[in-house]
């Protein structure tokens, strides 16, 4: 039997008032995509044009131009006999996303220890306490978005527009990784670690030691999604 989607991450309340600001049919994409990065949707849930758009009180046409740009950013596919559900992950879409990333964000690590101006690590140092204080509390769900905005903080002293916008151009992706990663507190603990030494090296100004450890930090990344995939 097929499973519709719940569409818990789809909030109908502010769809008024942000229809003179964009398109509906972007707002209701919006609202989709991030309900599929977070988890909210799993893979494997069907999304119906009827039943999103009685759910949100509108007509299907927006609704089918946002499961359209989902379809292009291959985060649904259509089946054969109609519909579509929400992708998983397999091997392949892993080992290449954290393949990909740990050479992008190996080199945006070094160039940010090379450029950053000392007190701009005070940024990266309180984003870690607040990481810090929701492990110690056990408040596992809420540092994937922490662990996110340190990574961003970290590649935006790279001060490279170009680079930050590849990186930011697998964020979907690595958003849905970093939920599987943080969820076993071993591999938040070890992350948290990762993250002191980064900081520790970019204020030596050890560019190597720095590109190295984030290449590592990443790719161990990969290893635990794979452990949690069974692979």
């Amino acid at each position: 039997m097929r499973k519709k989607a719940e569409l818990k991450g789809l909030d109908p309340g502010p769809l008024q008032a942000l229809q003179e600001r964009k398109p509906l049919g972007q707002h209701v994409f919006d609202n989709l995509k991030l309900a599929i990065i977070k988890g909210q949707i799993s893979p494997g849930e069907w999304l119906v044009e009827s039943h999103i758009a009685e759910m949100l009180g509108i007509s299907r046409t927006p609704v089918r131009e946002a499961i359209h740009k989902l379809e292009r950013e291959r985060l649904i596919e259509r089946q054969p006999r109609g519909g579509f559900t929400v992708l998983g992950l397999n091997r392949s879409d892993i080992e290449e996303t954290f393949g990909i990333r740990s050479v992008l964000e190996g080199y945006a690590a070094r160039l940010a220890t090379l450029k950053h101006k000392p007190e701009e690590l005070s940024a990266l140092e309180r984003k870690n306490r607040e990481y810090k204080r929701c492990l110690d509390k056990s408040q596992l769900e809420a540092l994937p978005e922490i662990n996110t905005e340190f990574h961003e903080l970290l590649y935006d002293l790279s001060k490279s527009p170009r680079l930050i916008h590849m990186i930011n151009g697998l964020r979907d992706q690595i958003f849905r990784f970093r939920r599987m990663i943080l969820k076993n507190h071993k591999y938040a603990v070890i992350s948290n670690e990762d993250h002191i030494q980064m900081i520790q090296y970019m204020r030596q100004r050890n560019e190597e030691k720095v590109e190295s450890l984030v290449r590592e930090h990443i790719l161990r990344g990969r290893d635990a999604v794979l452990e949690d995939f069974g692979e």
